[in-house]
């Protein structure tokens, strides 16, 4: 644990100096991710919005209070046994989706945090993480729910809470997608 500790502590302290893009001259705060090191099950959303910029967490307005919904409906939890990330540390203007570069500028932050936790499961949630995890051309549309093992991982993808405010006839699909989740988490003996 003090190893995963200080390896996490010392890639946040890089990520916090960090100046890579333009997105580091408005940030408020970098949002790093937030959850427990030995996390089995890793969420990857987009990017920070306006209250989690202010915070410095992720997830934390609205979308946030329905991840956590969904997270209590698998059995999991950010402060006991999940950890949230997102593909850009820091806040878009406008909560604009994150250009292909600033998402390539933050993905060693985000290989490195993959590579502390080692988690058996990583969610992607939404278009960008699924772009920028799984294939730059895929569609969230056509890998939902699909699960596909790279590098010891399993990776699969879901909706992204804030999709599901705004479209709320897709959230059948997403307790589907949870369900798969849940149903994977016990086929590894992550439970």
């Amino acid at each position: 644990m003090n190893d995963k500790l200080t390896r996490w502590n010392e890639v946040k302290q890089v990520c916090l100096r960090c100046r890579a893009c333009p997105l580091a001259a408005r940030r408020t705060n970098v949002v790093f991710g937030e959850g427990v090191l030995e996390s089995r099950v890793m969420f990857v959303g987009e990017g920070p919005g306006e209250q989690e910029d202010l915070q410095g967490r992720p997830f934390v307005g609205p979308a946030g209070q329905l991840l956590d919904r969904m997270l209590d409906a698998i059995g999991l939890d950010r402060q006991k046994n999940a950890m949230i990330c997102n593909i850009v540390k820091c806040r878009p203007p406008g909560n604009r989706t994150p250009t292909v570069e600033e998402g390539e500028r933050c993905l060693p932050f985000l290989r490195a945090q993959v590579d502390i936790v080692r988690p058996g499961i990583i969610v992607c949630l939404g278009a960008t993480a699924v772009r920028h995890i799984i294939h730059p051309e895929a569609r969230i549309t056509r890998l939902r729910g699909q699960w596909t093992e790279r590098k010891g991982f399993w990776i699969t993808a879901t909706y992204h809470p804030a999709a599901l405010l705004r479209d709320p006839s897709r959230k059948a699909e997403a307790w589907a997608d949870l369900q798969s989740i849940r149903a994977k988490m016990e086929e590894l003996g992550l439970v």
